[in-house]
């Protein structure tokens, strides 16, 4: 018997120990990815713009500043529906087919089904801004309403288990709320993460409908900066040499009509006509009135989502999901903010191309860390796959940066290039020309080739004329823009005829057809495009 219980005790002694060299299986990391839309870089802190004195983003600056900012992550088509397509499915326009606000991503929402495989629970709460129903993840509760851009106040949902239409109707059964969109949204994300399925890791897309315009804040922000002079980019009064005749047209006969402006200079539309600004005031005073009123409004709508956001961090930490939760922070592309006399997006001019990337996980990114690595907004899907534990399918075309978030160093043979297409043409009284190129470090290269990628003149062109406010029949003049980014970081004098950089242009043209090349955006199906490209190539 004393025999039988020593060998009872070293067999549990034996499991024991067997138990303890066990390797501990690490739980997956839950991801949360939090996009504004339009929050572009000059409204932060951590960006340095000439904004940043004001403090406009006290909790993500601190946030960010724990883990990795990105200084070079660009959009490669800066209009909403398009970037959030790009991000959704790892592939540029032209591959997941939504060229412009009317394309529809179908079933290609590769990033949730990704991440359904790898065991995650998946939800997107907010503003969606695509078409189709966001059906490919597990829950979802999204703005409805104004063309899917929701209101800024009671705003109107639709939930998973509803019948999802887009765009609303009266009938459409939807689920109305009271209180500001910033407020609302974050009630809804923490009471999802309080119910949420507890013995999964978590995807979660977090996104607001601030800042877009017309910039509706909370009412309690109404004296937040009020007495506050707000920094003026210098390219608001004198744009020097930026642009080219596709932007200001032959003897200027255009620069009345392109580009969305904050001064009286767009005739069609500017910004002062939406900000209560007496369009009897002449410029500059008026430029200066609107200007004022603008930026006070976008960044009081900034302070809502920055407040929002430390309510979010708050819960997260006292529920201990903190260390072991990768956040994501970032807008769906830039924002003009008065540079070049510009608002809006949808410019390959870098404070609209250009994106906030801000990525926090303490468990796996050492924090104080910053990059001037060449991301785009394809890349964010296979970086969060592999960060899940997966592989980067091969039908997507970004590229991972996961190895630079774990050490901190370009790998060898990244990117040195990133390509943009803003494929709209003269819209919603913004008119802005369509044009391609490519931005690297040092350089970047734009073609104004000026025309919609329905061939509008070809008898029996199909298209909607009257959809989004858009004219499609207004052809712009061709043009090529050329800035040394290291010398000329906010665009003022554009190089392209300058026989100092000839070798330059042949080195980006080179690297322009090789992008076009690789992403298959060569204008073979838009025989009107690359007639236009062909001509204007050696000009």
């Amino acid at each position: 018997m004393k025999r039988n219980l020593i060998g009872i005790s070293l067999a549990v002694l034996s499991l024991i120990s067997v138990s303890c060299s066990q390797p501990e299986v690490k739980q997956k990391p839950n991801i949360i990815y939090i996009m504004s839309d339009d929050h572009t870089t000059q409204g932060f802190g951590i960006y340095g713009s000439r904004l940043a004195s004001l403090n406009p983003t006290p909790t993500i600056d601190a946030f960010a500043k724990e883990g990795m900012i990105f200084d070079n992550c660009y959009v490669t088509n800066a209009i909403c529906t398009p970037s959030r397509a790009c991000i959704i499915s790892g592939q540029y326009s032209n591959v997941n087919g939504v060229l412009d606000l009317e394309g529809e991503i179908g079933d290609r929402q590769y990033l949730p089904q990704e991440l359904n495989k790898l065991g995650y629970e998946t939800a997107m709460i907010g503003k969606w801004h695509l078409h189709d129903e966001p059906s490919s993840f597990d829950y979802y509760k999204v703005l409805v309403g104004h063309y899917g851009q929701g209101e800024y106040f009671n705003p109107v949902f639709i939930e998973k288990g509803m019948k999802y239409e887009f765009p609303t109707t009266k009938q459409t059964k939807t689920i109305k709320t009271e209180g500001y969109s910033t407020d609302v949204i974050t009630d809804i994300t923490l009471d999802w993460l309080k119910n949420r399925d507890k013995t999964k890791p978590f995807f979660l897309m977090h996104h607001y409908k601030a800042p877009h315009d017309m910039f509706e804040f909370a009412p309690r922000y109404k004296d937040y900066l009020e007495d506050t002079f707000m920094p003026e980019p210098a390219s608001l009064y004198d744009n020097k040499n930026n642009g080219s005749v596709a932007t200001r047209g032959v003897n200027d006969s255009l620069i009345h009509i392109i580009g969305s402006s904050v001064s009286h200079r767009n005739t069609i539309r500017n910004m002062g006509m939406h900000m209560g600004i007496d369009q009897n005031i002449p410029d500059p005073e008026y430029t200066k009135l609107t200007y004022q009123e603008y930026i006070k409004r976008y960044l009081r709508c900034v302070k809502g989502v920055d407040d929002n956001l430390a309510r979010l961090f708050d819960y997260l930490k006292k529920e201990g999901m903190w260390e072991n939760t990768i956040i994501v922070y970032t807008g769906d592309q830039g924002f003009m903010l008065g540079e070049h006399d510009y608002i809006d997006k949808r410019w390959m001019y870098d404070e609209s191309m250009r994106m906030p990337f801000i990525v926090h996980y303490p468990e796996g990114i050492k924090a104080g860390q910053r990059t001037d690595a060449l991301i785009n907004n394809t890349d964010f899907a296979p970086t969060l796959i592999e960060l899940a534990g997966g592989k980067t399918p091969e039908y997507m075309q970004g590229k991972s940066f996961k190895s630079i978030l774990e050490t901190g160093k370009e790998p060898e043979n990244w990117r040195d290039a990133t390509y943009y297409r803003y494929w709209m043409h003269m819209a919603h009284r913004h008119a802005n020309p369509a044009h391609f190129g490519i931005r690297t470090k040092d350089y970047k290269l734009i073609f104004f080739y000026g025309r919609y990628w329905v061939d509008t003149d070809k008898p029996g062109a199909v298209w909607n004329k009257a959809s989004w406010g858009n004219d499609f029949t207004r052809h712009t003049p061709p043009a090529w823009e050329l800035y040394d980014m290291k010398k000329d970081p906010k665009e003022m004098n554009n190089v392209y005829d300058d026989p100092k950089y000839t070798e330059v242009k042949k080195m980006m043209k080179e690297k322009l057809k090789q992008q076009r090349e690789e992403i298959g955006d060569t204008d073979e199906k838009y025989p009107h495009i690359k007639k236009i490209v062909d001509e204007y190539w050696d000009k």
